[in-house]
């Protein structure tokens, strides 16, 4: 048996993202990095083989350790269906620019850029948060290269005055970074009980840590940066619309993103946007409750069009 002082010495965290590229790579992903020029590098794991027959599927992260985390244990429920591709958002993984372009505009045509270059020029996408607004922006761009559109706990609808007239927990942007972007053990476990309804309880200062060292110390000022352009001079009478099909997905305890801001999106989208609500789950809702998240996915991305069960027959609405 280990001592503790060994144990301590092992990086659970490198060993969890080590097990996560065995399991992509085991789910026929590849990891390859691309070059779009300008100083400017995405990585992504891409299908091993690609196949003409089946239509694309892009799933996009959001702010935490990198995507691998975020959707390695839903692959599987897709791969057999669709090409799956994975990105790393700038400044997330792998990926990284020189350019001083921080704007989801910008995520956007790169992404979009890196689909290209992987001969993709039709997909649906799921984004989750922050991967949400790139999304958003994708589809606004690119409307034709769009299909279906599934925004998860996605404040694309939030507007500058939200922060000051108190919609969010935290005070303003600095409280904001310092929460997203954890420095400390304290401001991690403070990140983990806005985003789960049951965070996680008694872990130890020095996991906390670890996870700190190696998932949140890179690129610190540049995510922070990010933040602060999702939020500049933002209306939702000046957000363009978007006519894909659409679903919504939301915890409805969220306390990073209110539901308020899932209401206004479908209202926002309109009739070709359903809205799901799941109970008993807050912002990491895709992690918290994984079931739900994946079989939603699945009626939408894959099975026949269920049936309205709201008496708005151009929503739907979910609880759980």
């Amino acid at each position: 048996m280990l001592s503790p002082n060994i144990i301590k010495t092992l990086s659970f965290t490198a060993s969890r993202d080590w097990w996560y590229r065995i399991r992509f790579s085991i789910a026929g992903l590849q990891s390859v990095s691309s070059d779009l020029g300008d100083g400017t590098t995405m990585h992504c794991w891409i299908p091993k083989v690609h196949q003409q027959t089946k239509p694309n599927l892009i799933l996009v992260h959001g702010f935490g350790a990198n995507a691998m985390w975020q959707y390695c244990d839903i692959l599987d429920q897709f791969i057999p269906k669709y090409n799956v591709y994975v990105p790393d958002l700038l400044f997330f993984g792998r990926s990284y620019t020189t350019l001083n372009e921080r704007t989801e505009t910008f995520q956007a045509k790169c992404l979009m850029k890196l689909m290209n270059i992987h001969g993709v020029h039709k997909l649906s996408f799921v984004g989750i948060s922050y991967g949400g607004f790139v999304c958003y922006s994708m589809a606004v761009q690119f409307p034709e290269a769009v299909e279906k559109a599934v925004f998860c706990c996605t404040g694309v609808c939030l507007e500058e005055k939200d922060l000051q007239e108190g919609l969010f927990k935290v005070r303003d942007l600095e409280e904001a970074g310092k929460i997203l972007m954890p420095q400390t053990p304290d401001m991690l476990r403070e990140l983990m009980k806005l985003s789960f309804v049951k965070p996680p309880k008694a872990v130890p200062d020095w996991i906390l840590t670890d996870f700190i060292n190696i998932m949140c110390k890179k690129y610190v000022k540049e995510k922070r940066e990010l933040i602060e352009e999702i939020l500049k001079n933002r209306q939702l009478s000046t957000l363009p619309k978007i006519s894909h099909r659409t679903m919504i997905i939301w915890g409805e305890q969220d306390q990073i993103f209110p539901i308020e801001l899932g209401y206004r999106l479908q209202r926002h989208v309109g009739s070709n946007a359903q809205l799901v609500v799941i109970k008993n789950a807050g912002h990491a809702v895709n992690l918290e409750k994984s079931r739900e998240f994946v079989k939603h996915l699945k009626v939408f991305l894959i099975d026949p069009p269920p049936k309205p069960l709201a008496k708005d027959p151009t929503t739907i609405e979910w609880w759980n």
